[in-house]
């Protein structure tokens, strides 16, 4: 079976020969064809070029479904390499808290939080947990994204951090969409641990780690390495606990202020520093010539009103930067990559380029899946989405807010959605 789009407006983010991510400068290069098709047999892109190139690639005795994408736009579908959206309820009332004037620290201090989503997640069974958090994605995959990251974190204790990791594996092997997982024990201290944090590390070390791994639940091992959370020292025990059964190093970093997490980031080769709001020389040194992605949470920042991550700084110093939802319940209640790509923008003062780039190839690239995911090349997943129709790349993102994609395609399928 092989699916046409053909009549296309401008294909975006092709590759004829396929990077694994783009950095410094070669983030404001984005190619594209005008006047496009696309060919995709089963899950993968089979070929694509210039429609008066169609005759010479067209082979009539295949069965073809063809879509007419006049006047619209074809992307490589989002890859969201940082959310935590398998959570047992919203936490709307620490949102007011919030608008009354208190600090994230602060709702911490007073029980809200993490520890908050982990005193509702322990009373959860596995099946509400999955079927909230399949609402979830289907919304996530109705605004384009095609590939996601998803962190445990709201356990922090053994069994309930293994519910959550069961959970991800469940959404795994149901939906369409592509779903790494990671194993974020180390996402707060629990109440009962905090005059003494290490014995907490030392139950992620000698009994999370090996369960996690022997049921084979996670691809990657997080911490929240920042003030008030987990120490360097802390981090760099527990990811070495998790490197020796296999689980690549992801890092919460720099979110709360300069604690060296970028470093110990780097120094143990993780595949992505996450959040980075504060970001100075030594912190790019170290991320220059390393193979650790930097990536920035606007959606945080934003509800949060932190101070925003020097993303043009670091461009300028020659750094990748990737962009993601950290969809979660407390500080990034939402997953809408178009929106992201808009703060990247506004925000960041990011061109249209870059955060197409920031979304897509970069993104993949932290989760791990750029080979097969993240740009339009021949033998990659058909993972893509056709927009409504819009005149150009810049209309995403200064369109904020409004809701552009018309027609997901996944794994080679077209996504149908039932109407809520």
């Amino acid at each position: 079976m092989k699916l046409l789009l053909e009549n296309i407006k401008e294909l975006v983010q092709v590759e004829e020969d396929p990077v694994s991510y783009r950095a410094g400068k070669e983030m404001s290069k984005v190619n594209t064809i005008k006047n496009a098709f696309v060919i995709i047999r089963d899950e993968i892109i089979e070929e694509f070029g210039r429609m008066d190139q169609l005759k010479d690639v067209y082979c009539d005795d295949d069965l073809l479904i063809e879509i007419d994408c006049s006047n619209r736009l074809v992307y490589p579908a989002y890859c969201d390499s940082h959310t935590h959206l398998v959570y047992p309820s919203a936490r709307e009332k620490e949102f007011v808290d919030r608008i009354k004037g208190l600090s994230y620290e602060e709702i911490a201090r007073r029980g809200g939080g993490i520890l908050n989503s982990a005193k509702r997640l322990h009373e959860a069974s596995e099946e509400e947990l999955f079927n909230d958090a399949m609402h979830r994605i289907i919304e996530i995959m109705k605004m384009g994204t095609g590939a996601v990251e998803i962190k445990s974190g709201y356990g922090l204790n053994t069994e309930d951090e293994l519910k959550m990791l069961r959970v991800i594996r469940w959404i795994k092997e149901t939906a369409p969409i592509c779903v790494r997982a990671t194993f974020l024990g180390a996402h707060a201290i629990p109440a009962e641990y905090k005059s003494n944090p290490s014995k907490y590390v030392d139950v992620i070390i000698n009994e999370m780690i090996p369960q996690v791994a022997a049921e084979e639940l996670a691809d990657f091992i997080d911490v929240f390495c920042d003030k008030g959370f987990f120490t360097v020292e802390d981090t760099e025990r527990i990811l070495m606990a998790g490197l020796k059964y296999g689980l690549k190093p992801k890092i919460h970093a720099n979110e709360l202020g300069l604690t060296g997490g970028v470093q110990v980031g780097v120094k143990y080769g993780a595949l992505s520093v996450d959040h980075l709001e504060f970001i100075e020389e030594n912190e790019i040194a170290a991320l220059q010539n390393s193979e650790t992605m930097p990536t920035v949470l606007p959606g945080a920042a934003f509800f949060l009103g932190m101070k925003l991550s020097p993303v043009r700084e670091m461009i300028e110093a020659g750094l990748p930067i990737a962009l993601a939802s950290d969809f979660n319940p407390g500080s990034s209640p939402s997953g809408n990559m178009s929106l992201i790509a808009a703060m990247g923008c506004i925000n960041y003062k990011m061109l249209p380029e870059e955060v197409i780039n920031a979304t897509t190839l970069n993104t993949a690239y932290a989760m791990g899946i750029s080979d097969s995911y993240g740009s339009i090349a021949r033998g990659k997943v058909a993972n893509l989405f056709i927009t409504s129709e819009i005149p150009g790349i810049e209309y995403i993102p200064y369109y904020y807010g409004s809701s552009l994609v018309e027609t997901v395609i996944l794994n080679g399928e077209v996504q149908t959605f039932e109407r809520c």
